[in-house]
């Protein structure tokens, strides 16, 4: 392997640790939201859960590109049936992104409507795709 593939890998694996930091604690936040009433509170935390979505975004797209860079220009999992499945979870890890995206304009716009246990159970929602993503990279079945 060169050292610009090694590199990219590296970098491709830190940004995605990353994003998924942000995919985890966002709806933490959101369950705090969603069961804040002190306005000032509420304000607080909109704000964190605003900037922690900007930061997660930053992270999201690079670290998508490179996955995308390992793919086409290195080859790596090229016609293999593991890497279809594992692009369809990272679709779905992109919906999720989106997902808490629409839910914090909800928020920003004073109108959610689902509680703090819904928020718990979303939370899990990443936890899985990661799971299934690294299992599909690390068998290759």
């Amino acid at each position: 392997m060169t050292n610009a593939y090694l590199w990219v890998k590296t970098l491709h694996i830190v940004l995605v640790t990353s994003w998924f930091a942000g995919l985890f604690y966002l709806p933490r936040i959101y369950v705090n939201l969603a069961d804040e009433k002190n306005p000032e509170a509420y304000a607080r935390l909109l704000g964190m859960a605003d900037r922690l979505f900007r930061f997660m975004t930053i992270l999201a797209v690079p670290a998508v590109l490179l996955g995308l860079t390992l793919w086409v220009v290195f080859g790596i999992g090229m016609g293999d049936t593991w890497m279809h499945a594992k692009l369809w979870f990272v679709v779905l890890v992109i919906g999720h992104h989106h997902a808490c995206y629409s839910l914090l304009k909800k928020f920003r716009a004073g109108m959610n409507t689902k509680s703090g246990v819904w928020y718990r159970w979303f939370n899990e929602v990443p936890v899985i795709l990661l799971f299934v993503i690294v299992a599909l990279v690390i068998f290759k079945p």
